[in-house]
């Protein structure tokens, strides 16, 4: 019998349901990212009241449970008078409807520019939350409501008299939403820095009750503060002493308020952290789009007018802006995000607003700074001639590669199905390891390619250095996309390239080595998808007639408690290293897809991914001393 299909089968989902049904619609997933989004959408509120001048002071405190958060600030406080339309009080409105809030009209509310403009940031938070607490000072009174998983426990209560305004939310995270509800204190703590420096002169704390610590960050110089702490953390001097920056206030550059800072580094690559009312936009968009075409036209007319053009050489907008490091905020109106997860500013007409300021004002800037005009030029023709120089010798390469079959490494073991979607390259430590690989594999999928010791540190190499590396470029080849400015994804030999390393302190250091080359140089490749890790065992315990894998010490102890009642009755076997493992064993816990375990590597934020490898890997090693001291007590076995 054919199933019916009518008007009973349509479901329509009321109030917060959609959020609750489809989280990701709204914070981009349930994982890490999506967990600490609601901590923006808290936050970013009480950035608003800050940003249109109703808040000095922002107070974010981490709950010992280490699962919950409070927001706190001083300013104007949510309504709390009764809804003319939903007769309800605006508070619980705002908490409990999808698109309700104070920053739809044009002024009304005070909002001049304003990071939550969807009107769907308190209630997701309040949908998603086992438990959300309303505290609002104002009208001389202390008012609270309490939620749970977004409907009101309760009527809105008049509490006791109170002084001055603000408002106060606390959440607690959905357990039964969130896989893992432990909030990251350094991801907190590094937004709320960024927040102080985006907002001159506003106060902002973070309370962190897991470990006791409490950091206030003011910073009056704003974005140039930003910047010289940006530098700081990066490889790469400055070529001239005064950053070039521009303040504009609502009125100018077509009612957009721009904060820049910037300034040109012997750095390789350009590095532009870009905001839009207070928000990271990663992805960039229309005003770095701006800001890019008015750095290029305003270079370009200033070596025009002093004739700087260089001879032999044609300059390219990368080229002007390589070892650019700088700071774009902007304050709009109307943003337009893409999605919800506002991580890409879409108004078309914020390029032409941002150019229009940046090109006149860099123009006169170089102008009157002639020391710092003549080392940016310098600077930029010397990036060009590096940039011709690579292009000759890839085209020698290219060349050579034409007249002969393509040369692959000789110790690849490649696979026969290379260039489908299925096939993948695995990147073995050591060729102990790569022939136990070679033996256990699938050869019609699954190619080999053992790299012998730790690969060179590309955070602290020239680029000829790492041209020049045998283990580098014998990875680059076997994947056939090349790399940098030439890499092409759609070139790449293999479905996918997974790193695999032994389970120990070394294998995870190289494994690290050669995420930092393919973050640095092949970051395509992450981003398509196509780099993953293999997750081998470090143990093998034997309870009965069972065996298990363990991955690592927390996984060892947790088999044990579930299946072996202790360390009497199990037998422990730590591998050394992969090239103790036979093939069989190596297939069926690494290699199979059937058992085996991968992570996918991913850049969820771009801007802490740079800073991370920057202060892990680069030169500078105060941030790695620094991560050693803050983290010795944890240490709980050192390979020395």
């Amino acid at each position: 019998m054919t199933p019916t299909y009518s008007a009973k089968d349509i479901a329509v989902l009321e109030g917060l349901e959609p959020v609750r049904k489809r989280p990701g619609m709204y914070i981009g997933g349930v994982g890490s990212a999506g967990l600490h989004h609601l901590v923006w959408e808290v936050l970013d509120n009480a950035v608003d009241e800050a940003m249109n001048g109703h808040a000095t002071e922002i107070t974010l405190t981490l709950h010992r449970d280490g699962t919950s958060i409070t927001v706190t600030d001083n300013g104007r406080g949510i309504p709390v008078d009764r809804h003319p339309t939903h007769k309800k009080p605006a508070l619980e409105v705002i908490l409990t409807t999808l698109h309700a809030g104070g920053k739809f009209d044009d002024g009304g509310s005070g909002y001049k520019t304003s990071g939550g403009l969807h009107g769907v940031g308190a209630s997701v938070v309040n949908a998603l939350s086992k438990q959300l607490v309303a505290t609002v000072k104002r009208d001389g009174f202390t008012w609270e409501q309490k939620f749970g998983l977004g409907k009101p426990l309760g009527k809105l209560k008049k509490l006791k008299p109170a002084r001055g305004t603000g408002t106060t939310i606390y959440f607690h995270p959905d357990p039964t939403v969130f896989p893992k509800t432990e909030f990251d204190a350094e991801t907190i703590c590094h937004r709320l820095e960024v927040v102080s420096y985006l907002h001159r002169g506003v106060r902002v704390t973070f309370e962190n009750q897991v470990s006791g610590e409490k950091h206030a960050f003011q910073h009056e110089r704003g974005v140039v503060d930003y910047l010289e702490k940006i530098e700081g953390d990066r490889v790469g001097r400055p070529v001239h002493d005064t950053p070039f920056t521009v303040n504009r206030e609502h009125g100018n550059g077509g009612g957009a308020r721009v904060d820049l800072a910037m300034r040109w580094t012997e750095a390789t690559d350009e590095h532009i952290r870009s905001y839009v009312n207070g928000i990271p936009t990663g992805s960039g968009g229309t005003h770095e789009n701006g800001l890019r075409a008015g750095i290029g036209k305003a270079i370009r007319n200033y070596i025009e007018t002093h004739t700087l053009s260089p001879k032999g050489v044609t300059l390219t907008g990368d080229d002007i802006r390589e070892g650019l490091v700088g700071v774009l905020s902007v304050f709009i109106t109307d943003p337009q995000f893409q999605g919800q997860t506002k991580d890409r500013l879409n108004n078309a007409e914020l390029q032409a607003q941002i150019d229009s300021v940046v090109r006149p004002t860099l123009e006169q800037w170089l102008n009157q700074n002639g020391t710092a005009a003549e080392a940016i030029v310098a600077r930029i023709i010397l990036a060009a001639r590096a940039r011709e120089a690579s292009r000759a010798a890839q085209q020698v390469t290219r060349k050579s590669a034409t007249s002969a079959r393509l040369n692959l490494p000789g110790k690849l073991s490649d696979c026969s199905d290379r260039g489908k979607a299925n096939s993948e390259l695995f990147i073995v430590e050591g060729d102990s390891a790569g022939g136990s690989a070679k033996q256990g594999r699938d050869r019609r999928r699954q190619a080999i390619l053992p790299l012998r010791g730790k690969v060179l540190n590309t955070e602290q190499a020239t680029m000829t250095k790492i041209r020049e590396n045998k283990e580098l470029s014998d990875l680059v080849t076997a994947l056939g996309c090349g790399m940098g400015r030439d890499l092409d994804v759609s070139k790449m030999r293999y479905g996918r390239v997974i790193l695999l390393a032994d389970a120990d302190s070394d294998g995870h250091h190289i494994t690290t080595l050669l995420l930092t080359f393919l973050y640095r140089h092949m970051q395509e490749l992450i981003r398509a998808e196509r780099v993953y890790l293999a997750q081998p065992p470090l143990y093998r315990i034997n309870i009965g007639k069972e065996t298990y894998w363990a991955k690592d010490d927390p996984d060892r102890d947790a088999i044990l408690a579930k299946h072996g009642n202790g360390r009497a009755n199990a037998e422990i076997t730590r591998f050394k290293g992969l090239g103790e493992m036979m093939p069989k064993v190596l297939w069926e816990t690494t290699l199979n897809p059937a058992t085996r375990r991968l992570l996918r590597v991913e850049i969820s934020d771009a801007l802490q991914t740079d800073r991370v490898i920057c202060g892990l890997m680069g030169k500078d090693v105060s941030e790695r001393l620094r991560f050693v001291t803050e983290r010795a007590e944890q240490a709980e076995a050192l390979d020395l």
